[in-house]
């Protein structure tokens, strides 16, 4: 499997609201895998928030960013969909889409303020809602024997790997999903850890998602 294959995305659809100089700016996001899906979403929001000063939206769909699209919708050009699609961009999101409302509050931003707002909007969004990295597994099944299970739990716990299922018996039989390019480097490592008294089996590869924490955001 290459890399290419694993994307981010948001951990599940949601608002954020945010107030700027008494202006409320809500965003709200969604996953969107179609234009068709990405309009559809814009004009749900655009008519929940029908008495608002703008609704802009910006999407991308594809992993790589094959159609993206974005809307000032009366903001001065350039101060808000275009920095809502680069923060999605920045972000590394895929299949996105979001429309950030603004109630004007009375006093102008100017347009580097407007820029700050709506990018900052999606931003805080994303990161309230959480982020996901989706990507095809490859299922890796293999035995322990009982006292040598806390070892193997620590390892994966340090690796950030985690155990789909385990099943005890004689051994314990544990369940786990890895990206292919890391699969290799795994056996090495419980083969070294367990001193060769180990056996892997392949099940099935499989579409995971898995959460993305402030800690290994940087590595995706």
């Amino acid at each position: 499997m290459s890399k290419n294959e694993n994307f981010l995305t948001i951990k599940e659809n949601g608002t954020n609201e945010i107030i700027i100089k008494k202006s409320r700016f809500i965003a709200s996001i969604a996953r969107s895998n179609t234009v068709e899906e990405a309009m559809a979403f814009i004009k749900k929001i655009s008519k929940k928030y029908h008495d608002a000063n703008h609704n802009t939206y910006a999407y991308t769909i594809g992993l790589n960013d094959d159609q993206v699209k974005a809307s000032d919708n009366g903001e001065p050009s350039g101060t808000a969909g275009i920095p809502e699609l680069r923060a999605l961009q920045l972000m590394k999101l895929k299949n996105v889409t979001v429309v950030v409302t603004r109630y004007f509050g009375g006093i102008k931003l100017g347009a580097g303020g407007l820029i700050r707002a709506y990018s900052n909007s999606v931003t805080q969004a994303a990161e309230k809602i959480g982020v996901i990295k989706r990507g095809l597994q490859q299922e890796l099944i293999f035995s322990v024997a009982y006292n040598r299970f806390d070892e193997v739990n620590h390892y994966l716990k340090e690796k950030q790997i985690f155990i789909a299922d385990t099943n005890y018996a004689t051994d314990v039989q544990i369940k786990v999903f890895l990206d292919e390019e890391n699969q290799k480097q795994f056996e090495d490592d419980l083969t070294n850890l367990l001193a060769g008294k180990v056996k892997f089996t392949l099940g099935e590869k499989r579409y995971n998602e898995i959460p993305v924490t402030q800690n290994n955001f940087h590595e995706q």
